[in-house]
């Protein structure tokens, strides 16, 4: 599927619920008690839910009639009832009959909504035909484990569903590339009845997030990190605080991270923010991308992938993909920064060595106690960069920039020397590393992952061989303390954040972004807030 493209979006709302033309937001409650529950019903509607997916399936031990009753008539928000069978991936294992009957009841006792499986669909709502109340919705379900059918394939279960005489539709699918989320986000767009569309799975997290964009009628975010209910939910604080949720309109644009993996960011927290305080109508989100140029292809509208950020392994490749390429960053051999022009030509920047760089020489500066100095403190210094691919290359070239001498020690020596003679540096592969020291007071500059979460232990050079350094850089900023920065700090060397390098080249990514300057203290202050 190639270039998404947005069209106009009915919004369908049910009676009595909050909010205007916006996406419901919905939580499911998961506890295995009915006090669990009761406690967990109040907890949604303190943090913002919109209304709340009584999953029956989750308790241990069920009394339909009082049960029920207590549920609906003590929730603060609108009830979805939900019992869901082990053969759509839910826990109930006894009779079909039974798990219907107690759905009917639940119709009968002013529940807003049930959600039925697609295969009961047919019968259940024959069965409810003649004394269904006025306001009460039949949510019917599909949901698949497996991967994401066609967009036509989607179409026609919808359709399947409609025929049922259903007024929502729900179609969940497991995301096996980012790019499935599009076949979601069309059916969304052009289903006749309410939809909600959700691929499952951390690859398919912007089609909870996005929902609103494309006209979902409602989504999922868990009360707390510990009670999600399906894969690659999110919390509704997150969804609230981190992601601006409510904010989000079919004309907001669409920024985010493309990297894998992208879980460990803190680009969304920043960005999001500075979004929100200038109120741009944007978002910025992960975006676990496995291929680069099926994902620009598929998301090819000018305000989806409106800007990207470019991380681990795609620095390199990503540079393919691109229309423009600024002359540094084609220098470099690696990008970090992409924008799309209104025309959806796809401009990329390197501002990985700015942001390195300078949070490097601001290092020498205190460590040389200089306010200021002639030039470059890197000039003259033997600078050692761990890793070849994109940071390494951005860190390798304004190292030579600014007139240091550099070492590339990696892992195969073949990319070492590739990299080392484009920089007219010498190379190493990392085990040379250990008894290479022909001087004092080096610079070290890590741009591997080792050591990043939740491999927090590891580090890419052992502590003796930091004794001949007399700073050293780590990329690595989660977490902010690495080990190699805790073993440099034990031998004296003076040390250069790793979120020095993300809060540095931020600024400049963001104005690329935006055309506005980056809010530099909000930056700093999200970043020590959130270290």
């Amino acid at each position: 599927m190639e270039g998404l493209e947005l069209e106009s979006l009915n919004s369908w709302r049910g009676g009595g619920e909050v909010g205007n033309n916006a996406t419901l937001l919905c939580t499911p409650l998961v506890g295995t008690t009915l006090p669990q529950m009761l406690i967990q019903m109040r907890r949604a509607n303190e943090i913002g839910a919109d209304m709340v997916e009584i999953r029956l399936d989750y308790l241990r031990s069920f009394n339909p009639t009082h049960d029920l009753q207590t549920l609906i008539k003590e929730s603060p928000l609108p009830t979805i009832i939900t019992y869901r069978p082990t053969w759509q991936g839910g826990k109930y294992e006894g009779d079909e009959t039974k798990r219907q009957d107690v759905l009917r009841l639940a119709m009968d006792l002013g529940a807003d909504y049930v959600d039925v499986e697609l295969q009961v669909a047919n019968d259940f709502n024959s069965s409810i035909c003649k004394k269904k109340p006025h306001n009460f919705k039949v949510i019917v379900s599909s949901h698949n484990f497996h991967d994401t059918p066609s967009s036509e394939a989607i179409g026609n279960l919808v359709a399947m569903m409609q025929a049922t005489g259903c007024d929502i539709a729900k179609i969940v699918t497991t995301a096996l590339d980012i790019t499935d989320c599009a076949h979601i986000f069309q059916i969304m767009v052009h289903s006749q009845i309410p939809t909600i569309g959700i691929a499952m799975g951390e690859r398919g997290l912007i089609s909870r997030l996005l929902s609103p964009k494309f006209g979902g009628y409602l989504t999922y975010g868990a009360l707390e990190e510990d009670a999600i209910s399906a894969p690659g939910q999110m919390t509704v604080k997150n969804m609230l605080e981190l992601y601006n949720f409510r904010l989000i309109k079919p004309d907001t644009k669409v920024y985010g991270l493309v990297g894998k993996p992208v879980g460990h960011s803190k680009s969304p927290l920043l960005y999001n923010a500075a979004f929100k305080s200038v109120g741009l109508d944007a978002i910025y989100m992960p975006f676990l991308v496995d291929d680069v140029e099926k994902f620009f292809n598929t998301y090819s509208s000018p305000d989806f992938a409106s800007g990207c950020s470019c991380t681990l392994p795609h620095k390199e490749v990503a540079l393919k993909c691109m229309d423009e390429v600024d002359p540094i960053a084609k220098k470099i051999g690696a990008i970090n920064n992409i924008v799309r022009r209104p025309d959806g030509k796809l401009v990329a920047f390197n501002t990985d060595y700015v942001g390195a760089i300078t949070a490097i020489e601001d290092g020498l500066r205190v460590l040389d106690g200089a306010v200021s100095v002639d030039g470059s403190p890197l000039a003259g210094k033997m600078f050692v960069v761990l890793g070849a691919g994109g940071a390494g290359k951005s860190l390798a070239y304004g190292a030579a920039q600014k007139g240091a001498r550099v070492v590339v020690a990696n892992r195969t020596l073949d990319r070492a020397k590739e990299l080392a003679d484009k920089v007219g540096g010498k190379a190493l592969t990392l085990n040379e590393l250990e008894n290479f020291h022909p001087e004092e007071r080096m610079v070290l500059a890590n741009t591997t992952s080792v050591g990043m979460k939740p491999n927090i232990d590891q580090t890419p050079v052992p502590k003796h061989v930091l004794v001949h350094y007399c700073l050293v850089f780590d990329a690595v900023y989660t977490p902010k303390d690495t080990r190699l920065l805790r073993d440099a700090k034990q031998t004296g060397a003076a040390i250069v954040y790793g979120t020095e390098m993300m809060i540095r080249q931020a600024f400049e990514q963001y104005t690329n972004f935006t055309s506005l300057p980056a809010p530099e203290d909000m930056f700093r202050q999200l970043m020590e807030n959130h270290a």
